[in-house]
């Protein structure tokens, strides 16, 4: 497979042009040889027409859809994914309605804020962390029933977090059903289209998903993709992702991206395929030494710390005491994931974890999910006047900005909802102390 644009990029840093071009370091340095601009034959990401148009035709083939690149991230990809919802709202002659899973990211919401459309939350189940919020094609039929025509589509973050990976093809059955878009937030799974069979969610039905390459394939941070199955939705990819991104894309990322296509179609499925059966064996000995693992994610290792003894900080602790740097750790779990590109260093966490005493476990329980209520709009509470108080200061008042660090960037209070008690409670359990509310009216 051909890689135009990383060839063009090294062809002019060989060339010794001189650059009275951005950027401003004028190539000089080993990195910067190959960071560029928009000159003569790069071709223009949101106009592409040719080196850039010829990779992303490679990646279209890779994942046998109409994929477009990203350097901003799945970020950017959800509200281009979202944009591309409300035109097909308006075509119906309506107002975007989305059906959303709660443990989206915090980017749906400056979404929901720049876009304002309407969103209906699926709360996660009592016993379910924030993080998580699982839904059966039953359950979403149910939930449909209470929206009937208004819906738009269905966002579903699968894989969540912590590892675990919705049901898709039943949802998207579902969603036929009703005659809605499903929207998938695929960041963590850009993988899932090289296990056999595919796991990708346009495989399984999905209308539209983004994948944050960089997360799980060996892209620069910042490579997404932006996943298009909807034939009628194609044609204003281009334009969706143009209304939110930058006009100086990274030329480092998207060489990055372009590269990814040759190793993608190369060996890349033999070397998942044989990590994928590495991990479960780290999983299955992790289990037998009494560890509790927990999602049914392949190339993600996520443990329940509490009943081995440990917060899942402490156990990221000791980890990094031993050179190891977890993904995400927090009072209940500690998430580790891994690639090809790592699979050699198995034997070491396998060794690492299992010499780790186990303890009596910690019985202290997550508090149960807040929900709370909406008394404004998303963007309402996003785009006016805000200040900042310390949590146990927060009660009654209401959350302007998703008060929650990334990772994991899922809000526990959403923008616009009155904080009561038990968020509060959320707060200091998960350690925040400051949030954001609307600044009350001096009248």
């Amino acid at each position: 497979m051909k890689t135009p644009i990383y060839d063009f990029v090294r062809r002019y840093a060989d060339s010794g042009a001189m650059r009275l071009h951005m950027p401003g370091h004028k190539g000089a340095g080993d990195i910067e040889r190959y960071d560029i601009t928009e000159i003569n034959g790069a071709d223009s990401l949101y106009e592409a027409e040719g080196i850039i148009a010829e990779s992303e035709k490679n990646a279209s083939e890779i994942f046998d859809c109409s994929t477009f690149y990203s350097t901003e991230g799945s970020s950017h990809c959800i509200r281009a994914m979202l944009y591309l919802a409300g035109l097909r709202a308006a075509e119906q002659g309506k107002k975007l309605k989305v059906l959303a899973l709660r443990n989206a990211h915090k980017t749906f919401l400056s979404a929901a804020a720049l876009l304002d459309f309407q969103v209906c939350w699926v709360y996660p189940d009592e016993s379910e962390s924030y993080l998580s919020c699982s839904i059966t094609a039953e359950k979403l039929g149910a939930e449909l029933d209470k929206y009937g025509y208004a819906v738009t589509a269905v966002y579903v973050t699968s894989p969540d977090y912590l590892g675990n990976i919705a049901d898709i093809k039943a949802i998207a059955e579902v969603c036929r059903k009703y005659g809605v878009l499903l929207l998938v937030d695929n960041a963590h799974g850009a993988y899932l289209r090289f296990l056999s069979p595919s796991l990708h969610p346009i495989d399984l039905g999905a209308d539209i998903c983004c994948d944050s390459a960089h997360k799980t394939l060996p892209v620069l941070t910042g490579g997404a993709y932006l996943h298009v199955a909807d034939n009628k939705l194609v044609k204003y990819a281009k334009n969706a992702l143009a209304l939110f991104g930058s006009t100086s894309p990274s030329y480092l990322i998207l060489q990055s991206l372009d590269k990814a296509n040759e190793y993608l179609a190369a060996d890349y499925p033999e070397r998942l395929k044989k990590l994928c059966v590495e991990i479960n064996q780290l999983k299955e000995d992790l289990h037998k030494k009494g560890y509790t693992v927990v999602g049914n994610e392949l190339t993600k290792v996520t443990i329940a710390a509490k009943t081995y003894g440990y917060t899942g900080i402490e156990l990221a602790d000791i980890l990094r005491q031993k050179g190891i740097e977890c993904e995400f750790a927090d009072p209940d779990y500690l998430v580790l994931m891994l690639t090809p590109e790592i699979s050699e260093a198995i034997p070491y966490i396998k060794e690492v974890l299992v010499n780790i005493g186990k303890k009596e476990p910690i019985l202290v329980s997550p508090p149960s999910f807040a929900n709370a209520e909406a008394v404004v709009s998303v963007r309402e509470a996003m785009l006016s006047p805000s200040e900042t108080v310390d949590v146990g200061d927060s009660i009654d008042r209401i959350l302007a900005a998703a008060t929650v660090g990334c990772p994991p960037a899922v809000p526990i209070v959403v923008s616009g909802e009155k904080i009561n008690s038990r968020c509060i409670e959320c707060f200091e359990y998960y350690g925040i102390k400051k949030c954001v509310v609307m600044k009350k009216s001096p009248f």
